[in-house]
C-alpha cells in the first residue's frame, strides 16, 4: 500500500537538508536554510510533499512538522551557535498556532540555537495584521527576520521599510538573469535599505563564478547556492565555520494606539480645516502614484460616508498603480473597492477618529497624521488638529499601525478538504528546493483543477502556438495556475517563473491603463472580454503588442472560479497599422499643406487675397444679420521699390515680413490682414459699428500709418517706408467685397496721388 501523507505525518517522518549560507569576503559557513524533505519514495520531494498535503487538507500539520524537523536536525547535527539556522514560515500558521514546541525544542539544545525566519512579502499582503504580530513576537524572542525572494515581485521592495528584514534575500534571477532596469530600481531600493539598518543582503542562486560576480556587484555579502554546496543532511565540511553578525536585530514595535499617536514630542502640530487635509491627502496620493508598485498606501476616512464617489475612482487608480491599499473608516467594508482591503474597526477605535494618510516605499515616505478635535459647522470646515512628516521612523510606524487592524485577504471558502498555503507561495517554495536538490522545477506540477488529470487537453494547450495561461480568481491577487511554453516564449521567462504570479509583470509605463481597467471590470463582473495590450518581454522589457481574449471557468454552483487566458504576438499586425495611420497622416499633412499654400502668402504667413475674400463674404452675411458694420482698407507701402532696388531683394522680403508683423499687431484679435503680392496689403474689420464705421476705419488707418512708418534696420541700415490707405466701408459704401475692395483702392490711389502733389 503507497505512503500517503497522514502516514509521514503520524511517523514523523518529515526531514531537513541543509544548504551553506557563506560569507562572500571570507569564505567562511556562517548560517544553514533548512529545507524540507519527506521520506525516500514518491512524497520525498517537496513538490510531491505539499501537493500531498495540500490535497488532504493537512498543510498547517506538514508546516509545522517541517519547522519542527529543522530545529531537531539543527541540535542533531550542531548548528548551532555560533551557526545560524534559517527557516521556512508560513505566517498564517505561525500566528494562530503557540509558540511553545518550537520554544521546548531550542531550549533543549546544548547550545543556543540562533534562528531567522523566512518571509515573504506576499505573507504580509494578504494577513499584514498577522504577519506584524508574528514578526513582533519574532523579534521579542531575539530572533532575526529575513525577507524572501526580493526581486520576484515589485511588492517585496514595498514591503521592505514595513518588515524591516535582518537580511534581504534577492531573488535568483537577479543573479542568474541579464540585468535591466528592473534590477537597477531592486538594487536602489536593498541598498538604500541595507545602508539605513545595517542589514545584510543575501544572493540565491549562485552556481558559478559568474554567479558570484554578480552577487558581489549587486552589493550582496551573503550567498548561496551548488557554486558553495548542494543541500545535504548535516554540515558542509569543506568550509571554515564563522558568525553571521545580525546587527539589526532588535524588539518589535508595538503595533496597538492609533498612527496619530505615533508622533514623537517635538513634531509640530497645527490646526487645520478638513479642506485643507482633503488637498495634502490629495498631493500624497499623486506622490504614490509617481512612486509606482513599489510603494505601500494606508488611509483613514473616518466615516464611510467620506469615501466618496471621487475619492473611490483615486483609489482604484491607487489600487492599480502601487504595491498594496488599504482604507480604514467606520462602516467602510473590509474590500471597499476590490484589490483595495480595509477593516472591521472597534467601537472604541481610536483610528475612527482620524484622518491619516501614509505613504511609504523604499525611497520616499509621508505621512498626514490628524485628529479630529470635534469643531462643528461646514464638513469642510471641521477643524483637525495635524502633523505632516516625512520622518522614515515616524511614517513606518504610522504604517504599521494601521495595517495591524486590515482585515485578512477576502478569499472565498474552499471545498473541504482543500484548505492549503496560497498556491503561489507554495510553487515559489518547491520550486526553490527543487531546483536546489537538482529536480527540474515544472509548471505542471500547479495545473488547475480545470485541467489536471486532462491528459489530452493537457498536451493540446502545451502544442498551441498561443499562449494559454489559467488565472485563480479565488486566490488573493489572482495568480496563474497554469502556463503553456507559447506562452513562456511570450512572457520570455521559464515556466517556473511565471506560475504563482499575477499576469501585470508583463505591464510597463506605457501600458494602456484604460484598456486594464476594462480588463479588470470584465473580470469582476465575470465577463468575457479582449483587449490589446502594450507589454514587456523578459529581464530586457522589449515591448510587444499582446492580443488577449480571456473566458471565464464557472464551477457546478455556477460561480467563477478561474479566468482562461488566449494571448498572441499582434506586434507586427499592429506595427503595420500604425504605418498605415502614419503614412495616412503623412498625405493628410500634405493635402493641409497643399491648402494652406493655396490660401497663404508664403512671404508673410498672412492670407492672400482668395481666403480673405472668403472670409470678408462670410463677415458680411453676419453683419446682414446683427446688423454690424465692416470695413475694407486697402493699404500700399510708398518707398518699396527703392529698397527693392538699393538693397537686393533679400532686404525687400524682410522689409515685407517686418511691415506684416507690425500690421498684425496694431489690429484687433477679430481683425483680418492679407497680403495681395508685392508691397499690397488688405485689411478687414469686421464687427463695427453700422453708423460709425467710417470714423472707425480712419482711426485704423491712421494706426497702421504710425505703424508702418517706424525706421527698419535693414543691412545696417535704418530704412524708413510710409503707407497709402484707401477703405472703403459696408453698410454705405458698397455690400460686397469686389465693390468693397474696388472702392478701398480707389480711394488708396487717390491718397498716393494727392501725396506726389504735395
Amino acid at each position: 500500500m503507497p505512503l500517503t501523507i497522514h502516514d509521514v505525518l503520524a511517523d514523523a517522518a518529515v526531514r531537513s537538508v541543509f544548504q551553506p549560507i557563506i560569507e562572500l569576503e571570507s569564505g567562511r559557513v556562517v548560517a544553514y536554510e533548512a529545507l524540507a524533505r519527506g521520506p525516500h519514495g514518491p512524497l520525498e520531494s517537496p513538490v510531491a510533499l505539499f501537493d500531498a498535503a495540500r490535497a488532504e487538507g493537512c498543510l498547517p500539520e506538514l508546516d509545522e512538522a517541517c519547522r519542527a524537523a529543522a530545529f531537531r536536525g539543527a541540535i542533531e547535527h550542531g548548528l548551532l551557535e555560533p551557526l545560524t539556522l534559517f527557516v521556512n514560515v508560513e505566517p498564517e500558521v505561525l500566528d494562530a498556532a503557540p509558540l511553545d514546541d518550537l520554544l521546548a525544542i531550542a531550549d533543549a539544545a546544548p547550545g543556543r540555537l540562533r534562528v531567522v525566519l523566512e518571509i515573504t512579502e506576499r505573507a504580509l499582503a494578504k494577513r499584514p495584521a498577522e504577519l506584524l504580530r508574528t514578526v513582533q513576537r519574532v523579534r521579542d524572542l531575539g530572533w532575526g527576520v529575513a525577507l524572501d525572494d526580493v526581486g520576484a515581485e515589485s511588492a517585496s521592495l514595498a514591503f521592505m521599510p514595513l518588515l524591516r528584514p535582518d537580511v534581504v534575500k534577492l531573488d535568483l534571477r537577479l543573479v542568474q538573469d541579464r540585468p535591466g532596469p528592473d534590477v537597477a530600481e531592486i538594487m536602489n531600493a536593498v541598498n538604500a535599505h541595507a545602508e539605513r539598518t545595517g542589514a545584510r543582503i543575501l544572493a540565491e542562486g549562485i552556481e558559478d563564478e559568474r554567479h558570484l560576480r554578480v552577487a558581489l556587484a549587486l552589493g550582496a555579502t551573503l550567498g548561496q547556492g551548488w557554486h558553495f554546496g548542494r543541500p545535504a543532511p548535516g554540515p558542509a565540511t569543506d568550509h571554515a565555520t564563522g558568525s553571521l553578525d545580525l546587527t539589526v536585530v532588535r524588539r518589535g514595535t508595538a503595533t496597538d494606539g492609533s498612527p496619530f499617536a505615533a508622533l514623537p514630542p517635538g513634531v509640530p502640530r497645527r490646526r487645520a480645516p478638513k479642506a485643507l487635509l482633503v488637498e495634502l491627502s490629495k498631493h500624497l496620493e499623486r506622490e504614490a502614484m509617481r512612486v509606482g508598485e513599489t510603494c505601500v498606501v494606508a488611509a483613514t476616512f473616518q466615516e464611510a460616508v467620506n469615501f466618496t464617489a471621487a475619492t473611490a475612482q483615486r483609489y482604484r487608480d491607487l489600487v492599480d498603480r502601487t504595491g498594496f491599499v488599504c482604507a480604514l473608516g467606520e462602516g467602510l467594508a473590509v474590500e471597499p473597492l476590490p484589490g483595495l482591503r480595509g477593516a472591521a474597526l472597534a467601537p472604541d477605535d481610536p483610528v475612527r477618529g482620524e484622518w491619516d494618510l501614509v505613504v511609504v516605499s523604499p525611497h520616499f515616505c509621508a505621512a498626514l497624521l490628524a485628529t479630529d478635535l470635534g469643531s462643528t459647522g461646514p464638513d469642510l470646515q471641521r477643524e483637525f488638529e495635524y502633523a505632516l512628516t516625512y520622518d522614515r521612523a515616524t511614517v513606518v510606524e504610522a504604517a504599521q499601525r494601521l495595517l495591524s487592524r486590515v482585515a485578512p485577504e477576502v478569499t472565498p471558502p474552499r471545498p473541504h478538504g482543500t484548505e492549503s498555503r496560497p498556491a503561489d507561495e507554495c510553487a515559489d517554495e518547491c520550486a526553490d528546493e527543487c531546483t536546489a536538490a537538482g529536480e527540474p522545477a515544472t509548471a505542471g506540477a500547479a495545473l488547475t483543477l480545470a485541467v489536471e488529470g486532462e491528459a489530452v487537453l493537457h498536451r493540446a494547450l502545451a502544442a498551441t502556438n498561443s499562449g494559454i495561461t489559467i488565472a485563480d480568481v479565488r486566490r488573493p491577487d489572482q495568480p496563474l495556475v497554469y502556463a503553456n511554453t507559447a506562452f513562456a516564449e511570450l512572457a520570455g521567462l521559464p515556466l517556473e517563473r511565471l506560475v504563482g504570479r499575477n499576469c501585470r509583470f508583463l505591464q510597463g509605463p506605457d501600458t494602456d491603463r484604460d484598456a486594464v481597467a476594462r480588463i479588470r471590470a470584465a473580470v469582476s463582473r465575470g465577463e468575457e472580454c479582449r483587449e490589446t495590450l502594450l507589454n514587456y518581454r523578459g529581464e530586457q522589457r522589449i515591448p510587444w503588442w499582446n492580443e488577449i481574449y480571456l473566458a471565464p471557468v464557472v464551477d457546478a454552483e455556477g460561480r467563477v472560479v478561474q479566468y482562461i487566458g488566449v494571448q498572441n504576438d499582434v506586434t507586427a499586425q499592429v506595427e503595420a497599422q500604425r504605418a498605415l495611420v502614419h503614412e495616412r497622416d503623412r498625405a493628410r499633412s500634405y493635402l493641409t499643406r497643399i491648402e494652406q499654400l493655396a490660401y497663404t502668402d508664403p512671404l508673410t504667413g498672412l492670407m492672400n487675397r482668395r481666403r480673405l475674400e472668403s472670409e470678408v463674404e462670410a463677415a458680411l452675411w453676419d453683419a446682414q444679420l446683427t446688423e454690424r458694420g465692416l470695413a475694407l482698407l486697402f493699404l500700399d507701402l510708398n518707398g518699396f521699390k527703392p529698397v527693392n532696388d538699393e538693397l537686393g531683394h533679400a532686404a525687400g522680403d524682410e522689409l515685407l515680413v517686418r511691415v506684416a508683423e507690425r500690421l498684425r499687431a496694431s489690429l484687433r484679435r477679430g481683425d483680418l490682414l492679407a497680403r495681395l503680392g508685392g508691397d499690397e496689403f488688405l485689411v478687414a474689420l469686421p464687427g463695427l459699428d453700422a453708423h460709425d464705421a467710417a470714423a472707425q476705419a480712419e482711426q485704423v488707418a491712421a494706426s497702421l500709418r504710425d505703424a508702418v512708418a517706424e525706421p527698419v534696420e535693414l543691412a545696417g541700415r535704418l530704412v524708413s517706408v510710409s503707407a497709402s490707405i484707401g477703405w472703403s466701408v459696408y453698410p454705405t459704401d458698397a455690400d460686397a467685397f469686389g465693390p468693397l475692395m474696388h472702392l478701398a483702392d480707389e480711394r488708396m490711389y487717390g491718397q498716393k496721388a494727392s501725396r506726389l502733389r504735395v
